[in-house]
């Protein structure tokens, strides 16, 4: 059944796109309303919760290549919330955050405990766990940070309702405070701008008088983590500011070799 998911979930979304779509537009809107009411055209069997539909194509499947072909050279196409219960297609110049391969690896000495690491249920809760025990935000970000809320959902006023992996609030040498929204990915999801957009605004809404810094973490192939600060430039556009990959392993496998190239970097 959940091999046959995603075609049954592009032909409902692509139904959906088309009836709206004109020629030449950056923006395509539609309602949950309207997505349930073309399933129950199409025959298709929607989930309890209709956002998966959505989470599909943001994090795991490509859009269907009809839809691919209306692209424009150096645009894509993602969905984006438009308010309560209210979503839109949006041409965008970027979707996916991937990590560059060419980036050194930074060895942490892995304090997860190890009744964690054998009873974690799901790539993005290890991940989140690894994160959190290992310290990593304060790390990558050099702040003291603390987890405030896991799987934060809420409502944005121009979004509708969105869901942050994780929030920590943090704190600087200079007195300055953070709200550091987290998006996780494991597994066959991938980090998107969408998300990072949301988690941004929804702590300019929440938090406005908290620094944001953004922050998207990836399990690589090879256990690695790769992590992402992200913002938003002048135009609305999603940036990286930084990137780092580290992995955790045993302290007696970090080697001399190593803290000397690292304490080269430090200076």
């Amino acid at each position: 059944m959940k091999e046959k998911q995603p075609n049954r979930y592009q032909a409902l979304v692509a139904d959906v796109f088309f009836h709206s779509y004109k020629k030449g537009a950056s923006t395509v809107a539609f309602t949950r309303e309207e997505l349930i009411a073309t399933a129950t055209k199409l025959g298709i069997v929607v989930p309890k919760n209709a956002g998966d539909i959505i989470y599909s194509f943001r994090y795991r499947n490509p859009l269907p290549d009809q839809i691919l072909k209306t692209q424009p050279t150096n645009r894509e196409w993602v969905i984006e919330g438009a308010g309560r219960a209210m979503y839109e297609f949006r041409l965008v110049a970027i979707n996916r955050v991937a990590p560059n391969p060419n980036l050194i690896t930074i060895k942490i000495p892995d304090a997860t405990p190890e009744i964690i690491t054998c009873n974690s249920l799901s790539d993005e809760q290890a991940l989140l766990a690894r994160v959190r025990y290992n310290r990593l935000i304060d790390i990558f970000l050099g702040v003291t940070a603390y987890s405030l809320q896991n799987h934060l959902r809420t409502t944005v006023k121009s979004l509708g309702q969105i869901e942050i992996d994780e929030v920590y609030v943090g704190i600087d040498r200079h007195g300055c405070q953070y709200i550091i929204p987290v998006q996780a990915k494991g597994g066959s999801d991938q980090l998107s701008t969408v998300q990072a957009k949301q988690d941004i605004a929804c702590c300019a809404e929440k938090f406005p008088n908290l620094v944001c810094r953004a922050i998207s973490a990836q399990f690589m192939d090879d256990s690695r983590i790769a992590m992402f600060e992200l913002c938003l430039d002048e135009d609305g556009l999603v940036k990286t500011v930084d990137e780092r990959h580290y992995f955790l392993v045993a302290a007696d496998q970090i080697g001399v070799a190593d803290l000397e190239r690292y304490r080269k970097s430090a200076r």
